[in-house]
């Protein structure tokens, strides 16, 4: 029997035995690894799914473009709020990611975190969408999350942090790319984020509530794309999965209404009805 599968950068068509089913390649025409899969694997909404290899290279270190975060910073600043405090990373590879915090404010009542460094090196793009080859990626948090130093090593509070850095850092571990309507699993099967939420995986929106200029920053060698983090439950995920990325959105927009798309762990699951059915 045949397998079918795509490349998750270029979306190069194979067909292979099954026999190679699990064996790691790279494709022969942009060079990233590929994982053949047990089956040539689409959503029921006909996009295909990429199961990444593991890893091959050895740790690269790396340092901050410090040019490129002072013109992100003053980005943020411009179009969000002041930015309080950074995490920096101690030590990076690949990309030296810090994190910067905006504290909520009457305008934005809830803590906006962004990152800095994912776009200091090129993602891993199809033809064509080189515009979209630099992103940023942020998440916002409600005004009552804990973010002192004792509450960033309790996973039920750090896990937003985490995935952060995670989903900033992957495009560039495994060559590949990240942009808007991308759905990310924690895991294979999924599993919940912390022991506090049953969020299990991600999907990236445009953060609209920054309003339209915020989302990309021209700058002169590269356009940075900016996109909210919004963690799912395993329902939504399937209803975006059997559907695409505009009827999560349009959901996750009801219920919140123009405002930030907050990160709170039991947040009501659009992908249910009131009397718990799909």
């Amino acid at each position: 029997m045949a397998i079918v599968f795509f490349c998750p950068e270029c979306d190069r068509r194979y067909k292979v035995h099954d026999d190679k089913a699990g064996r790691s390649v790279r494709c022969k025409d942009c060079g990233g690894r590929i994982k053949i899969p047990h089956s040539g694997e689409r959503t029921p909404g006909g996009q295909p799914v990429y199961r990444h290899a593991e890893r091959q290279s050895e740790f690269q270190l790396a340092v901050g473009d410090g040019e490129n975060i002072d013109l992100i910073s003053d980005h943020i600043e411009s179009h969000i709020g002041p930015v309080k405090n950074v995490y920096h990373e101690l030590l990076s590879d690949l990309v030296h990611l810090d994190v910067h915090i905006v504290e909520p404010s009457r305008k934005k009542p809830c803590f906006t975190l962004i990152t800095t460094g994912m776009s200091d090196l090129p993602m891993t793009v199809p033809d064509g969408l080189e515009d979209f080859a630099h992103a940023e990626l942020l998440i916002c948090l409600p005004p009552d999350w804990k973010l002192d130093q004792k509450a960033l090593q309790d996973p039920n509070y750090n896990w937003p942090i985490v995935l952060l850095k995670t989903l900033a850092r992957m495009p560039h571990e495994y060559s590949t790319w990240l942009g808007f309507g991308h759905t990310i699993p924690n895991g294979d099967p999924a599993k919940p984020y912390a022991n506090n939420t049953q969020l299990t995986g991600a999907i990236l929106i445009p953060p609209i509530f920054a309003g339209e200029e915020f989302c990309q920053l021209e700058l002169s060698d590269k356009t940075i794309n900016f996109y909210s983090i919004v963690p799912l439950y395993p329902q939504e995920m399937d209803l975006k999965l059997k559907t695409n990325a505009d009827t999560i959105f349009e959901k996750l927009d009801r219920k919140f209404s123009g405002i930030p798309f907050l990160t709170e762990p039991d947040r009501p699951n659009v992908a249910k009805s009131r009397f718990g059915f799909f």
